[in-house]
């Protein structure tokens, strides 16, 4: 199995842009941050993308920019709502290795600041706790690899990432 591209999933706040571009250095591959390919080309912050579309207006334009991307060889960063959109995952599906970055829902909640600032897609009346529970089996659904994340910081996350890769190749 050819390894192009390294897709990574999960929750916000689980280090999916952090650990993208020390992995890209580290595999010698390019760096895409879907948010910010989302927000180049709206020419908006996520938030204001939210505010003025709505989570369903968002997570359709999600879609079809992750559905566009189409790298040689690069780790990609997406959203955390990626996995609404099954145009892009199945488009991520073709184009290379998915990694579910799991972390506990505690550890998640500890590391999250404002979500609505964060470009987080959270309805009204819905807590993180709800988001989190939704999230997880579509994660999990979609992964090729799922990465225990908890009590690791980045560089034993990037190190086991890489093995797994390697042993892929």
């Amino acid at each position: 199995m050819r390894i192009k591209n390294i897709i990574l999933i999960g929750m916000p706040g689980a280090g999916k842009s952090t650990i993208g571009v020390v992995l890209a250095k580290n595999l010698g591959m390019s760096f895409i941050d879907a948010d910010l390919v989302i927000q180049e080309r709206e020419g908006k912050k996520l938030h204001d993308i939210i505010e003025e579309r709505g989570e369903n207006g968002f997570i359709e334009i999600e879609g079809r920019v992750n559905a566009s991307l189409n790298p040689k060889t690069a780790v990609i960063a997406t959203g955390g709502s990626v996995i609404y959109s099954p145009n892009a995952m199945e488009h991520f599906e073709q184009l290379g290795l998915i990694c579910y970055l799991k972390l506990s829902y505690e550890s998640i909640a500890e590391r999250l600041g404002d979500l609505a600032e964060r470009g987080v897609i959270l309805g009204k009346g819905r807590t993180l706790r709800n988001l989190y529970d939704e999230r997880v089996p579509l994660y999990e659904k979609y992964a090729n690899i799922t990465l225990e994340c908890e009590n690791k910081n980045i560089r034993e996350i990037v190190v086991e990432l890489s093995k797994w890769i390697e042993r892929l190749r």
